[in-house]
């Protein structure tokens, strides 16, 4: 049986990985500063990761949200305690789509209201509610279309403000720094304006974090980089490091009911020493500081490069932006100098997203072939 092809592929084929690095069928290494759409958080293969996941599966994989499963109360203690939320509660999914998609339920069961906000460039999931708020119609089949949502230009305070005036809003989502879109950020006045208006306005703020959380931007959630307080927190990719396990931090204004939201495999036993090992990693291994110090020297050595014209982004979530479509760079990067780079909706965009356990070296490994690649573009 054929693969249903939706996915553009590089002739590469990993089959084994170890911390910033994946190896081909061949032995060949490649840096991979992409870690599979920021998923890896603390680098491949990372021994007490691969010792959890192993320990648990030997003793139970799953069994179903129908029975007592202490692992997901230890996961969200140890998530409330190392991120600093508190008082939130969790719900456990297995994407960041998914998480998304309950997001949005549980905002329009509170308020009773059915129209989202959302923001130019903006990517939250290929699914129903959550792909209708992406700002990508190639991919909004009529089926999503249905959903009622307005894109909005980011930083456009006065116009949420009129949106969520017409009292039909049950939530603005935003990314807080924007993945696919290109890296954008909307200003700490935005952010912080946006918020009160929500609260004012009985219309849930929802900070999608599926890709910047974990600590990615420098602190554990992007948004903590401003004075907000979101109704709901969206999470997914970096909290399994490539086990699928995503969640959503909820309010404690929010009551919960039974069957308000349910999954078969969001929690399982598995997915919670995943997740588990992850958090432990974050914080014993100090991966927070480092991405703040990591962060800093790779913007220092960017601002050497003339042909960059912008640096986007923060944390290990980065944009380096040209002044030319930059998909044979990128090629040349993989083929010729064996490293991993993601593009963007913004075809000019180079996006940088290694394993937060990348050091020095291997930024210096980075625009050693960076420089080269320019050279012979």
């Amino acid at each position: 049986m054929p693969l249903f092809n939706v996915y553009p592929l590089y002739n590469v084929t990993p089959v084994s990985g170890k911390g910033v690095s994946v190896y081909d069928e061949e032995g060949t290494e490649y840096l991979d500063f992409y870690g599979g759409h920021a998923v890896i958080s603390i680098g491949h293969s990372h021994p007490k990761y691969v010792e959890a996941v192993s320990e648990q599966v030997a003793k139970l994989g799953f069994y179903s949200n129908a029975i007592q499963n202490p692992l997901q109360n230890e996961l969200a203690d140890k998530l409330e305690a190392f991120s600093d939320c508190k008082d939130y509660e969790l719900f456990l999914c297995n994407s960041g789509a998914e998480a998304n998609e309950n997001a949005l339920k549980l905002a329009s069961f509170k308020t009773g209201k059915s129209r989202v906000v959302a923001f130019k460039n903006g990517f939250h999931g290929r699914t129903s509610a959550a792909v209708a708020a992406t700002d990508n119609s190639n991919i909004i089949a009529p089926i999503n279309a249905q959903q009622k949502v307005t894109i909005l230009e980011l930083n456009d305070v006065l116009g949420v403000k009129a949106e969520l005036e017409k009292g039909d809003v049950c939530a603005v989502i935003v990314e807080f720094i924007q993945g696919v879109g290109g890296l954008d950020q909307g200003t700490a006045e935005f952010f912080e304006q946006v918020d009160a208006l929500c609260k004012l306005n009985n219309t849930f703020f929802i900070a999608d974090e599926v890709q910047s959380g974990y600590g990615r931007s420098g602190k554990f959630f992007a948004f903590q980089h401003y004075k907000v307080t979101p109704d709901v927190i969206s999470i997914a990719k970096g909290m399994g490091n490539g086990f699928p396990v995503g969640g959503v931090l909820i309010h404690p204004d929010i009551e919960a009911k039974f069957g308000m939201l349910g999954t078969t495999f969001g929690g399982n036993h598995l997915a919670c020493a995943a997740g588990l090992a992850v958090l432990n990693t974050l914080e014993e291994e100090n991966l927070i500081e480092n991405v703040n110090k990591v962060s800093e020297y790779f913007i220092s050595e960017a601002k050497k490069i003339q042909q960059i014209k912008n640096i986007k982004g923060r944390g290990l979530m980065l944009g380096l932006e040209f002044d030319f479509e930059v998909a044979e760079l990128r090629k040349k990067l993989i083929y010729e100098h064996h490293i991993f780079t993601g593009g963007a909706s913004n075809k000019k965009l180079i996006r940088i997203l290694p394993p937060l356990t990348v050091t020095t070296a291997h930024i210096d490994a980075f625009f050693v072939a960076l420089k080269s690649a320019l050279l012979n573009l």
